[in-house]
Formats: C-alpha cells, structure tokens, sequence
C-alpha cells in the first residue's frame, strides 16, 4: 500500500465517523423532540382528567 492509498483510507475512515456521529445527534435529538410533545400532551390529559374529577366530585356533593 502506498503512503497516499494510506492517507486516503484514514481520510475516508475520519469522516465516516464524523458523518455516524451527526447521524446520531441528529437521531436522538427526533427521538427527544418526539418525547417533549408526548410529556406536553401528557401533562394537558392529566391536568384535565384532574379538573374534570374535581368537577364532578362537587356536582356529586351538592
């Protein structure tokens, strides 16, 4: 092998890992997006589930 074919295969090797690297920022950082908007809706369902109970519980008492 010669100097430049092992130059070239290092360069090659570098920035395949690079671009691996960006592809899984670029994974986790959806798959985190994706969890904020379940952990919001989550939260709206919950704190509506709450109100509604507390609506009916006082409309059972009176």
């Amino acid at each position: 092998m010669t100097p430049k074919r092992r130059r070239l295969d290092m360069l090659v090797k570098i920035i395949g890992a690079i671009v691996l690297i960006w592809l899984a920022f670029m994974v986790l950082g959806w798959i985190l997006s994706a969890f904020k908007w379940v952990l919001i809706i989550a939260a709206v369902a919950t704190v509506g589930a709450l109100a509604y109970g507390a609506i009916k519980r006082s409309q059972i008492r009176s």
